[in-house]
């Protein structure tokens, strides 16, 4: 449980231990009072009308060095912020930096801090707080996967990452409230990263309480962790020392795994609800009275099957072409997603800036697939050798759109792919260290840049190119976009890029996702954004 609950407890004792000191009683209970005080809306949070409750899984971990899925996010970004964030067009805007420059020659940053930023447990922030976080996010001993993709363009981060340094040279604590940093080289998308939780602020006294201590998180977001039942429930309590806009809600019940989400939202114990394509037609139909509560919108994530390009048969570009040409991905869309979604065209979903509305690639065509596993080194399915795909999950549940990839690799190729699961708490972790020769994947953007999908995914050597694709002169280009203040002539770099990519096939785009959920009538300001996270500060209940 949260330390203001154990501290609440021992102080309580105290009183009574010490009643026979009217000094010492007065004393106790000044010290506790603030602590009673900010107790007593949460023991009443469950008839409270300022409380949104929410069904959810839970998260894996709450450290933002570490969480890099958005299982984790959801609480992450709620509990800790960064210099800067992403508003609500994903414009970047203030954040616990105030104001910021840049060089003319944009490699370095100057960020000046607000002064009146406290983490949960009332310390002061400063400037030297990042440069803890930051060297502890890139310490090997820390295990971020996360920190060469965001903090890797900084000066000295990658000697810190490899562990050839204990210190990033390139981020200089002026003063406390002054933090300059400094980059390789200019990148247009750098402080975009900054909006990625690897490059929050964590405190260090609460990091030296041992490996588990983010089970008690101190950051300085808009909400605190309250009260965590394993397994049950997550009350997440309005910050109200947080430094910009208070959050409008009083809490944020998570109710975990508590039951089946649409049916706990009919009967009215939870406020929101995903909605999946199997409840798509039911929801959107006139004559159900929740088709008033019903909101969707576009989503920037690219779900995909990618291959190991590293070890047969995938590495041979013709059995890759092949597999992305033997599936029917419009059927996907059509048959099991109901249209809910888009098929991928390429790697850069719509609605980001670079997408090229002229590309349609990997059309389906089985005689072209066969022919080109014909073309390969193997010439025909009987002499790849056995082909399994890595995807999240138990017992044999999968999505279906990889169950539908399978048959057409059988009907259309003449090869059986077999299945290999890992749990989905480990699969992220994990699976770059133990991928098959094909495996499920999605992405979903961190800031609105074509950066975000083409140099994170298929740069070579990136943490999030799990298949080990590389191509010097895919590098090259993306390193030249990189640089390039011409918005438009950047753009077009990428989409060159882009064409690159499909080219050499080191994975099969699926669709594009989006965020479709039920929102009872009584809550505002719950949006379905592009990024898949709600603001939920700018959430309200008005329950009746």
């Amino acid at each position: 449980m949260p330390d203001v609950r154990r501290f609440s407890t021992s102080a309580l004792v105290s009183i009574f231990c010490f009643v026979t000191t009217v000094a010492v009683v007065v004393l106790c209970l000044m010290a506790v009072l603030p602590l009673l005080t900010s107790r007593q809306p949460a023991d009443n949070l469950a008839g409270d009308v300022s409380v949104l409750h929410l069904w959810d899984t839970g998260p894996i971990t709450l450290d933002p060095a570490i969480s890099g899925e958005m299982s984790s996010h959801s609480y992450v970004m709620n509990l800790y912020s960064g210099l800067v964030k992403l508003n609500a067009d994903l414009e970047i805007e203030p954040d616990i930096a105030d104001s910021w420059t840049v060089s003319e020659d944009g490699t370095s940053y100057v960020f000046s801090l607000r002064e009146n930023v406290r983490f949960h447990s009332g310390r002061a922030l400063t400037a030297a707080d990042f440069k803890y976080s930051w060297e502890r996010a890139c310490d090997p001993s820390t295990g971020s996967r996360t920190a060469g993709t965001y903090l890797g363009d900084i000066l000295g981060a990658r000697d810190v990452i490899e562990g050839r340094a204990t210190e990033i040279t390139g981020v200089t604590v002026v003063d406390d409230y002054t933090l300059r940093v400094d980059i390789d080289k200019p990148r247009a998308y750098f402080i975009d990263k900054l909006t990625y939780p690897t490059a929050f602020a964590v405190d260090e006294e609460a990091v030296s309480r041992g490996s588990q201590w983010w089970k008690e998180p101190n950051g300085t977001g808009p909400f605190k962790l309250w009260r965590w039942e394993q397994g049950s429930l997550i009350v997440l309590l309005r910050n109200p020392d947080y430094y910009g806009e208070l959050a409008k809600l009083e809490s944020v019940h998570f109710h975990l795994l508590s039951g089946l989400p649409l049916a706990l939202y009919e009967q009215g114990e939870i406020d929101v609800v995903s909605v999946s394509a199997a409840y798509m037609d039911q929801v959107t139909d006139p004559a159900n009275p929740v088709h008033k509560e019903f909101a969707s919108a576009p989503e920037l994530s690219l779900f995909y099957i990618g291959f190991d390009v590293t070890k047969p048969p995938f590495d041979d570009v013709y059995v890759r072409r092949a597999f992305c040409h033997a599936v029917d991905r419009e059927r996907i869309v059509r048959v099991l997603f109901k249209d809910s979604v888009q098929v991928a065209s390429g790697y850069l979903p719509a609605g980001l800036p670079g997408h090229d509305i002229s590309l349609k690639a990997f059309e389906h065509d089985p005689a072209l697939a066969l022919e080109l596993l014909g073309m390969s080194s193997y010439g025909s399915a009987d002499q790849l050798p056995p082909v399994t795909i890595t995807v999240s999950g138990y017992a044999n549940q999968f999505p279906e759109y990889v169950a539908a990839a399978l048959l057409d690799w059988r009907e259309n190729l003449g090869v059986e792919v077999s299945v290999r699961q890992l749990e989905p708490d480990a699969f992220l972790y994990r699976l770059r260290d133990e991928r098959d020769g094909l495996y499920s994947l999605g992405w979903i953007a961190d800031y609105p840049d074509p950066h975000n999908f083409l140099g994170v995914l298929f740069r070579t050597g990136e943490a999030n190119n799990v298949g080990g694709y590389s191509n010097p002169e895919l590098d090259e280009l993306l390193d030249r976009a990189a640089a390039e203040r011409d918005e438009e002539a950047r753009l077009e770099m990428y989409q060159q890029a882009e064409r690159m990519v499909i080219d050499d096939a080191p994975c099969l785009p699926l669709m594009y996702g989006a965020n479709h959920v039920l929102v009872k009538p009584y809550v505002s300001g719950y949006r379905p954004g592009p990024l898949g996270i709600p603001d939920l500060s700018a959430v309200s209940v008005d329950r009746p």
